[in-house]
């Protein structure tokens, strides 16, 4: 087996970290703002769960920054968008007119807009994220980046050729945590890098078909939109969880569409965009990708495992303290990184992890640096790119569960190799009417 060269990728990881990229521009992007002075107007498209912690966050972030819009076809869910940035402004007596649409190109053609933040299920990612490049939007993308590997060189497309600034939501990008490990693997503290292991939970990580019995249809809530170009399901509230403003009740867990086929990529998309995303990082292939896929479970293959042209082996498995995480084993240290650990087998190469009540989704590093971002017109802390990248590999791992058999790919032209029936997977049907 070949081993990561740490000499060679720590030029890339100074062009790809945030501390290296600092005065980089790699894309020449338009802007709509004229001057550093210009307040920047966020709007909001898909106001659930993780919407509640941005827009705190955004809200937060400078006096400069106004979260003026947000669109969702739940009516409660725009309501208590709309309470909570009322109540923030009149809190600091500042008057700020706040508006909120159902459908989200209403939202987009207000001129005052200049970015929009998109928190919706991943299979509306792609046809919302190209309509607002084309309404001249910078925007903030959750990930994963879309749904399928053909919309993601679509939407890699459209943002280059509306010279815009897309940041995707991998805020573990902006984490000293995960800084330090990516530094550690780069500078070749750890050695020889001989494989890497990651952990996204312990349910199953790929998805599965659309199997929760029908309940009836909340009102407020436009069921067809929230389809959208999804193939038609019935509702359940597990996809979309009710709330109230008057009591406050808000979700008690996240929406499970995350967990089914025809409109999410399971635990494999949903954590796996965020540990692959550090584990390509730091080994230099998040603008790549691996070069084979085997499927966990396939003859004498126990995990889901990732092989790169360097010959280095990725393995989805279980960490002894089973915590969401990337490990990596060098012939010199193993280190093991997540949100709120990091493990070394050599004490020096240590690091205290900061202690903070604030929630995951509402930390606010990630956020500023789309915000320095629309103002400087430099890259983003995770481009789109990387997001594309990352959403492949992860896109990857599930066709090849689908398959039950490896699975060869060409990152170079973004091709399986000789595999026809993987090849059909590439791109997924827009249903309903709605094209990409």
């Amino acid at each position: 087996m070949k081993k990561f060269s740490p000499s060679f990728n720590r030029r890339s990881f100074l062009k790809t970290s945030l501390i290296g990229a600092a005065g980089i521009s790699l894309f020449p992007l338009k802007s709509c703002i004229t001057s550093d002075s210009d307040v920047i107007n966020i709007g909001f498209i898909g106001l659930g769960r993780q919407t509640h912690f941005l827009q705190g966050s955004f809200l937060a972030l400078d006096e400069k920054v106004k979260v003026i819009a947000g669109a969702d076809v739940y009516a409660v869910k725009r309501e208590r968008f709309l309470k909570k940035a009322n109540d923030f402004y009149a809190a600091k007596d500042e008057k700020v007119e706040v508006k909120v649409f159902e459908d989200y190109k209403e939202l987009l053609a207000c001129p005052d807009i200049h970015a929009v933040v998109i928190a919706t299920p991943d299979h509306w990612h792609a046809r919302m994220a190209i309509d607002a490049l084309e309404a001249g939007k910078d925007i903030y993308l959750e990930k994963p980046l879309t749904l399928s590997i053909e919309e993601g060189k679509k939407l890699v497309k459209a943002v280059r050729d509306n010279n815009k600034v897309l940041a995707v939501g991998s805020q573990q990008r902006s984490d000293p945590n995960f800084q330090h490990a990516v530094k550690l693997v780069q500078d070749g503290k750890l050695g020889e890098i001989e494989k890497v292991e990651v952990f996204l939970g312990k349910e199953m990580p790929h998805p599965k078909p659309y199997d929760l019995p029908e309940e009836v249809i909340p009102e407020g809530l436009n069921w067809e939109k929230w389809i959208g170009p999804a193939p038609k399901l019935h509702y359940n509230k597990v996809l979309n969880p009710v709330i109230t403003v008057d009591p406050v009740q808000n979700e008690t867990e996240w929406g499970g569409w995350r967990w089914y086929k025809e409109i999410a990529g399971g635990l494999m998309t949903d954590w796996g965009a965020h540990m692959m995303d550090i584990a390509q990082w730091a080994l230099g292939y998040d603008r790549s990708g691996p070069v084979k896929v085997i499927p966990g479970g396939y003859e004498d293959n126990k995990y889901l495992t990732y092989i790169f042209d360097n010959g280095i082996h990725l393995y989805h498995t279980d960490f002894n303290n089973g915590q969401n995480g990337v490990k990596f084993y060098g012939t010199k240290a193993v280190i093991e990184v997540g949100r709120d650990h990091f493990i070394t087998s050599d004490e020096s190469l240590n690091r205290e992890i900061e202690e903070t009540n604030v929630a995951y989704e509402g930390r606010s590093a990630h956020h500023m640096n789309f915000i320095d971002c629309i103002r400087t017109r430099q890259e983003p802390a995770a481009p789109v790119e990387v997001g594309h990248a990352i959403c492949t590999a992860c896109s990857l791992g599930n066709i090849a569960a689908e398959l039950n058999r490896p699975i060869e790919w060409d990152p170079a032209t973004q091709t399986f190799v000789n595999d026809e029936e993987a090849s059909a997977f590439l791109s997924r049907d827009y249903e309903n009417g709605y094209t990409l």
